[in-house]
């Protein structure tokens, strides 16, 4: 068993011991020889992905392998065509320019058919609307979605990452999302896997 997904809830950092007020992974998973291959924020919640195997960590973490990650973002406002394409050109951050990546509209109602509710529940203001957003990269920086939305004037309210390479969370569990907090083996042919 090469590699393991977790469905990683908010509140979790991407490390087996707890930090501050973050629970660790040891709360959800009895793996000590796992490491983490490609962190999520404590703040973020979604698909990751721990190994035993040091090359497929480095393959799987490390930008220079250009393995695509694809996160939906909630964000504050309504996206207006300029700064989609902003957000696909690759707006320049505080430490350079980010690469192109794909970005599409999620339907409205994509967070009550697909995802869990987040504990706790984002702010919500009824006079300020959000939208979902996918956005599939190719490299990592640290809080890149975040800060790439925030540069296009879209702050994110809720970030999850819903697939690394092949390995798709909404569909893993035959089918099926992998549950919250939940985990389960998955191969590197799916890591593989063209989607």
């Amino acid at each position: 068993m090469p590699l393991v997904a977790f469905n990683k809830p908010y509140g979790v950092v991407s490390q087996f011991t707890p930090e501050g007020r973050w629970q660790g992974l040891s709360d959800y998973l009895q793996l000590p020889e796992y490491r983490v291959a490609g962190r999520l924020d404590a703040d973020s919640e979604g698909l990751l992905l721990l190994t035993d195997n040091g090359s497929l960590q480095a393959r799987i973490a490390e930008p220079r392998h250009k393995l695509a990650k694809c996160y939906w973002a909630q964000v504050e406002g309504t996206p207006d065509v300029a700064a989609l394409e902003h957000l696909r050109a690759g707006p320049v951050l505080n430490d350079g320019p980010t690469r192109s990546c794909e970005v599409a509209v999620l339907p409205e109602d994509i967070e009550a058919r697909c995802l869990w509710p987040r504990n706790p529940p984002i702010r919500f203001r009824k006079s300020i609307p959000t939208a979902w957003l996918a956005i599939t990269l190719t490299e990592g920086r640290n809080r890149q979605v975040k800060r790439m939305c925030a540069a296009v004037g879209l702050p994110v309210l809720r970030l999850v990452r819903v697939s690394v390479g092949g390995v798709q969370l909404l569909a893993l569990n035959d089918g099926q999302p992998l549950a919250l907090g939940q985990s389960m083996p998955v191969t590197v042919e799916q890591l593989n896997r063209i989607t």
